[in-house]
């Protein structure tokens, strides 16, 4: 397939019907020359957990009737809940954005659990690692920040402010909402591919380990080598890469990893990255397979998975929903591509939902990873022209921490 995703890769476009009750629908995931535009809702994948999804998949395009031969959508953090993926009706060209001016916003901002309440839990999963009983080395806890618009906001308004960075994929996706709740979206700039499937060829760039950049050039450069030097952002990173190589090793005759991470940087964060190649030993093994493999990787979860997801589940007080998913397409050949949804908000209405999390491994100390989640709220706030958060507290000027 090639690269390029322009209304044609899927010849059964033509076939689709513009106007269609479902064309307000709008899946966008766009960076450099790879991008998907899709319009419309032709018709839903079944729901179901991880497990499943390439079940569901082969049997979706098995009985598809016209249309594009694409699926699209998210999957969610939690593997045991059901995913939202549809056929579009029409596969577009790259939606060129237009400059917008930030949403006007209403009352203050509060994050969710407060920066004392999260230091709590960042220091009860410390207290977790440093014991041995469940083998637990390493958790990713999240936070979040609710903002409140003055008016409903549309997802391109976000997605225009954040496509200013060509280092990351923008994304838009339409959520399940209950009947009669406004339209809901996850909307945001990711750095991480989780998985790129092109026939026996696989790709993966993880990140884990970070640091927030500087405006100064000197102090920017010292906190990237300070990176570099880390040995607990190494440690964590070299889990996260571990995983996909055992991950995609029973499914490939050839796993390839970089020997050390290298420097990965965004507008606001430094991170550690390694570039993940593989050959499939079948090319046809669908992407669907491999990523119910993969996810969620200890980037936004921790090692051993089960270990982490159940201190998640513990000390989490906002459910993660979509955040920490995956985004993505599958087509009917069994490829595709999947971002890590982070860097991201949940959009409904008036109201916006940010997410951050930070990975904790055993001599983590909680301030540290106030201060991370609060660096990494910075593209989105950013978005918002809100003052960002301080490093030490988690705060901001209208934000109630």
């Amino acid at each position: 397939m090639n690269d390029s995703l322009m209304q044609g890769a899927w010849p059964e476009a033509a076939l689709s019907t513009a106007g269609s009750s479902g064309e307000a629908t709008v899946f966008l995931l766009q960076q450099a020359d790879q991008h998907v535009h899709a319009r419309g809702c032709r018709a839903s994948l079944p729901t179901g957990a991880l497990a499943t999804l390439a079940e569901r998949v082969a049997a979706f395009f098995a009985q598809q009737r016209g249309g594009p031969g694409l699926l699209v959508g998210a999957v969610p953090f939690e593997p045991r809940a059901d995913d939202a993926l549809y056929q579009p009706e029409r596969v577009l060209p790259a939606m060129r954005v237009q400059p917008q001016a930030p949403p006007a916003l209403r009352g203050a901002l509060h994050t969710e659990p407060s920066a004392e309440v999260y230091a709590a839990a960042v220091a009860t999963a410390v207290q977790a690692l440093r014991g041995t009983d469940a083998g637990l080395q390493k958790v990713v806890l999240a936070r979040s920040l609710v903002a409140h618009t003055e008016h409903p906001l549309a997802p391109d308004v976000l997605l225009a402010r954040l496509s200013t960075d060509p280092s990351v994929a923008t994304y838009a996706v339409p959520l399940p909402v209950e009947p009669g709740q406004a339209p809901a979206w996850l909307v945001g700039a990711t750095p991480e591919l989780l998985l790129r499937k092109r026939g026996a060829q696989v790709l993966s760039h993880p990140l884990a380990g970070s640091a927030r950049r500087s405006a100064d050039p000197g102090e920017d450069q010292r906190a990237a080598q300070a990176l570099l030097a880390s040995r607990k952002d190494h440690d964590e990173h070299r889990h996260v890469v571990d995983a996909i190589v055992a991950g995609l090793a029973p499914w490939c005759s050839h796993v390839e990893a970089q020997a050390q991470p290298v420097l990965h940087a965004t507008a606001s964060m430094w991170h550690l990255g390694t570039r993940i190649h593989a050959t499939l030993k079948d090319a046809s093994t669908p992407a669907a397979a491999l990523l119910a493999e993969l996810h969620p990787t200890p980037a936004v979860c921790g090692t051993p998975r089960q270990a982490a997801l159940q201190r998640i589940r513990e000390l989490e007080p906002v459910p993660r929903g979509f955040y920490a998913g995956a985004v993505g397409w599958l087509d009917a050949q069994g490829d595709g591509d999947w971002y890590v949804a982070i860097r991201c908000a949940r959009l409904q209405g008036t109201q916006l939902r940010l997410f951050a999390g930070a990975g904790i491994v055993a001599d983590s100390q909680p301030q540290a990873e106030v201060a991370e989640t609060a660096a990494k709220f910075a593209a989105l706030l950013n978005a918002l022209a809100v003052q960002e958060p301080s490093t030490a507290t988690g705060s901001a000027q209208g934000v109630s921490a």
